[in-house]
């Protein structure tokens, strides 16, 4: 039986681990065929002090927890562009994505994402829509996406 998600607001504690989340699902799915000097700006752009600094201009990162364990996060920056996706590779197709985004959402009605290639099959299952073609944005490939409700 799977274990219930707990949800959180994120802690400046927990942005090491949250960087370290993102930073190894990032060598999976987003660095791969990107130009080694785009990959590193990602990276470094996506280290524990500067989404510490994102949370000090106000995006707002809560995490999910399964049995102790970081499942995953979502971070939003306001008033409705969802920043970060990241759930685990041992805890996708659980739920953790859906039960972040539920929580990110609120009660806003509209949003929008630059959706890595590979998550555009989760945004979707979420309510998203491709917003125009495939773009490309200093070596990151992304396709933009909103969400009406």
């Amino acid at each position: 039986m799977d274990k219930q998600i707990t949800l959180r607001p994120a802690t400046a504690a927990d942005f090491s681990a949250l960087a370290d989340l993102l930073h190894a699902l990032a060598q999976v799915f987003i660095v791969p065929g990107m130009p080694p000097e785009a990959a590193a700006t990602f990276l470094r752009e996506n280290d524990k002090d500067a989404m510490l600094a994102y949370r000090a201009q106000g995006h707002v990162v809560t995490l999910a927890e399964i049995g102790g364990e970081l499942a995953g996060f979502i971070a939003i920056r306001p008033p409705s562009h969802l920043f970060h996706l990241f759930v685990a590779q041992p805890f996708q197709r659980r739920g953790v994505a859906r039960a972040l985004w539920r929580a990110g959402r609120g009660d806003a009605e509209r949003f929008t994402v630059n959706s890595s290639p590979y998550a555009i099959p989760v945004y979707t299952a979420m309510g998203f829509v491709c917003a125009g073609p495939l773009a490309c944005h200093h070596g990151v490939t992304f396709q933009p996406m909103t969400f009406q409700g």
